[in-house]
C-alpha cells in the first residue's frame, strides 16, 4: 500500500518525496555510525596485537562503545520527545566524530577505550534518534518500506565495514584510519541534515532529565559487565567467591535503586509505563536475546577468521558478507512485505526462528570447518537479524503516542545494545577461558612448556611454529562454544516473539489517546457511537486519529 492512502486522512502524513528527502541525511549519519562499529571487526586483532593488548581488552573495545551507546540511548530518546531533533542528531554527530578522532590517534588500550565511549555516546544518539525521527513522520503501516531502507543501510555498512577495516589494515595507512576514516563521512552526513531534513519545532515547558536514573542504570550495568570480564580466568578471582559476591550484589542494588527511581521520576529516562506495556516488554526481551547473537556472537567472527584460520584482515572482511547479505534480503524484503500484506508479526517470528537455527549450525564449527559451511551458516543468522531488528522497533512504535515515540524506540534500542555488550563482556571470557584451557592440554600432550595460556594475549605472529599451531586451533575450537551460547540466548527471542500481540498496523501517525492503552484518558468512555469505528485501525477508511 502506497504512502498516498494515509495522506487524505492524516494532514501529519508526509508524501513519499519529503520522506525520502528527509532520510537522506539521516541514513547517511545512520551508515556511518555503523560502519565504525563494523569497520574495525577485521582490524580489531591487529589493534590490539599492535596495543599489546589481551583477549580480555577484545572485548572490551567493543564492549565499551556498546555500553555507552547503551547507557546513552534512553537519555538521547527522552530529549527526542522534548528537544528539537535535528539539533540533537548534528550533536550526536560532532560528538562521535571527536571520539573518532582521538581513537584515531590512541597511543594504548585505555586511551583507546575512553574513545570508544565517546563514540559510543554519539553512536546512541544517531541510532535513537533516527528511529524516533522516522517515527514521527512515517504511520506504522507505510514504515516497512522505510525500515527497509533503513535495512540496506545497514547492510551495506556490515559488509563494507569488514571489508574495508581489512583493506585498510593491510595498506600503508594502517589501522588508525579505521578511525579517521569516519570523520569525512560524518562532516558530509552533518552538511546532508542541515539541507535535506525539516522537522517541526514544538515548544515544551517544564522539560527535566532523569540523570539520577540515568546513572544508577549506567553504574549498575557496568558493574555486572566488570564481573564478567573479569571472573573465572587466572590471575583474577574465580566465578563463586567474595569479589563475584560484591560484584553481583553491588550491581543489582544499583539497578533496584533504577527502579525505584525510574518509578517516582516526574520524567524518567525509562518509562515504566511504556516498557511494561505486554508489546513493548515483550519486545525488550526478544531484543536483548538478538543483541546477544548478534553483536556477540558477530564480534568474535572476525577473529575467528584471522585468528584461527590464518586469513589476512581483508579476506576476513570478504569471508563476512554472507551475513550481510542475508540481513540485506532479510530486512529488505520484510520490510516491503509487511507494507504490501500489513502482516507483521510472522516475520518476526520467522527471523526469531532462523537466527536460533543459525547460531545452532555455527556451534558446529571448529579449526578445519569448510569456509564454504561457515559461510552459509552465518547467510542463516544474517537472515535472522535482517526479519528481527527494524520490525521489533515497528511492533513498539504501533502501540505508542507519537509524543512517546522516541522513548519507546530507544528502550528497545538500549536493551538491545545492553544485550550486545553483555553477549561481548560473557562470550569473551568465555572464549578466553576455553581458549587457555584447549591450549594448556594440547601444549601438555606436546611436551612444551610456556609461561602463559593462548587466550591471554593476541599478539601470536611471532609465535614459534608447533605453538602457532596449537593457538589457531584452539582458537578454532573454543569459537563453535559461544556460538552454542547465543543459540540459547536466540531462544528466549523465539519465545517472547511467539506471545507478541498480533495488533495491526495503524494507517496514521499518531494514535487517539481513547486508543493509547498507556494513555490516562485510554479508560475514558467514548464520547460520541462514531467511536466505535475507531476500534479497527486496519481498516481501509480509517478517520485521522489526532491528539
Amino acid at each position: 500500500m502506497s504512502s498516498s492512502v494515509a495522506a487524505p486522512h492524516d494532514p501529519k502524513a508526509m508524501t513519499h518525496r519529503q520522506i525520502l528527502e528527509a532520510m537522506t541525511g539521516l541514513l547517511a549519519a545512520l551508515f556511518t555510525a555503523l560502519l565504525s562499529t563494523t569497520i574495525i571487526a577485521t582490524a580489531l586483532p591487529t589493534i590490539i596485537a599492535d596495543l599489546h593488548g589481551s583477549q580480555t581488552a577484545y572485548a572490551w573495545v567493543i564492549t565499551t562503545a556498546l555500553l555507552a551507546n547503551a547507557a546513552s540511548t534512553p537519555i538521547w530518546g527522552k530529549f527526542a520527545d522534548l528537544f528539537n531533533k535535528k539539533l540533537l542528531v548534528q550533536s550526536a554527530i560532532i560528538i562521535f566524530v571527536i571520539g573518532s578522532i582521538i581513537a584515531g590517534v590512541a597511543g594504548n588500550v585505555p586511551m583507546l577505550l575512553a574513545a570508544r565511549v565517546i563514540q559510543g555516546i554519539g553512536m546512541g544518539g544517531l541510532t535513537a534518534l533516527v528511529v524516533a525521527i522516522i517515527g514521527s513522520i512515517v504511520a506504522p503501516r507505510e514504515r516497512g518500506r522505510y525500515s527497509g531502507y533503513m535495512g540496506a543501510v545497514m547492510a551495506v555498512s556490515m559488509s563494507g565495514g569488514p571489508i574495508l577495516g581489512g583493506v585498510i589494515v593491510d595498506s600503508p595507512l594502517g589501522w588508525r584510519w579505521c578511525f579517521f576514516v569516519c570523520v569525512p563521512l560524518a562532516v558530509i552526513a552533518l552538511l546532508l541534515l542541515q539541507r535535506t531534513l525539516r522537522l517541526p519545532t514544538e515548544r515544551k515547558t517544564g522539560v527535566s532529565i532523569d540523570w539520577l536514573g540515568a546513572t544508577l542504570l549506567t553504574g549498575g550495568v557496568s558493574v555486572l559487565l566488570i564481573w564478567v570480564s573479569f571472573a573465572g580466568k587466572a590471575g583474577y578471582y574465580a566465578w563463586f567467591s567474595r569479589e563475584s559476591a560484591l560484584y553481583v550484589g553491588g550491581g543489582v542494588l544499583l539497578l533496584v535503586a533504577t527502579v525505584w527511581v525510574e518509578s517516582r521520576a516526574k520524567s524518567p529516562i525509562i518509562p515504566l509505563r511504556i516498557v511494561t506495556e505486554r508489546t513493548t516488554g515483550l519486545a525488550i526481551i526478544a531484543s536483548i536475546a538478538v543483541g546477544v547473537g548478534m553483536f556477540g556472537a558477530t564480534t568474535f567472527l572476525g577473529q575467528y577468521f584471522q585468528t584461527a584460520r590464518g586469513y589476512s584482515p581483508t579476506v576476513a572482511g570478504i569471508l563476512t558478507i554472507p551475513l550481510v547479505i542475508g540481513m540485506l534480503t532479510g530486512s529488505v524484503g520484510s520490510g516491503q512485505l509487511i507494507t504490501r500484506l500489513g502482516k507483521w508479526k510472522r516475520f518476526v517470528v520467522a527471523g526469531g526462528a532462523l537466527l536460533m537455527v543459525g547460531f545452532g549450525l555455527l556451534s558446529t564449527i571448529d579449526h578445519a570447518t569448510s569456509v564454504w559451511r561457515v559461510g552459509l551458516y552465518i547467510a542463516v543468522v544474517g537472515l535472522g537479524v535482517g526479519m528481527m531488528l527494524q520490525n521489533l522497533v515497528l511492533a513498539v512504535q504501533n502501540t505508542v503516542s507519537v509524543h512517546d515515540v522516541g522513548a519507546a524506540s530507544s528502550s528497545v534500542a538500549f536493551f538491545r545494545t545492553l544485550g550486545g555488550a553483555i553477549g561481548v563482556s560473557v562470550l569473551g571470557s568465555v572464549l578466553a577461558t576455553r581458549v587457555g584451557e584447549l591450549s594448556a592440554k594440547a601444549f601438555a600432550e606436546q611436551g612444551i612448556q610456556t609461561t602463559s595460556s593462548g587466550g591471554s594475549n593476541l599478539d601470536i605472529a611471532h609465535l614459534p611454529g608447533p605453538i602457532l599451531t596449537i593457538v589457531r586451533a584452539a582458537y578454532g575450537d573454543a569459537t563453535g562454544r559461544i556460538f552454542l551460547i547465543a543459540a540459547f540466548a536466540t531462544i528466549v527471542a523465539v519465545i517472547a516473539t511467539t506471545l507478541l500481540p498480533n495488533r495491526p498496523l495503524r494507517r496514521t501517525i499518531d494514535i487517539d489517546p481513547a486508543l493509547d492503552p498507556m494513555h490516562p484518558e485510554a479508560a475514558a468512555p467514548a464520547r460520541d457511537p462514531s467511536s466505535a469505528a475507531l476500534a479497527h485501525p486496519a481498516d481501509e477508511h480509517e478517520p485521522a486519529l489526532h491528539r
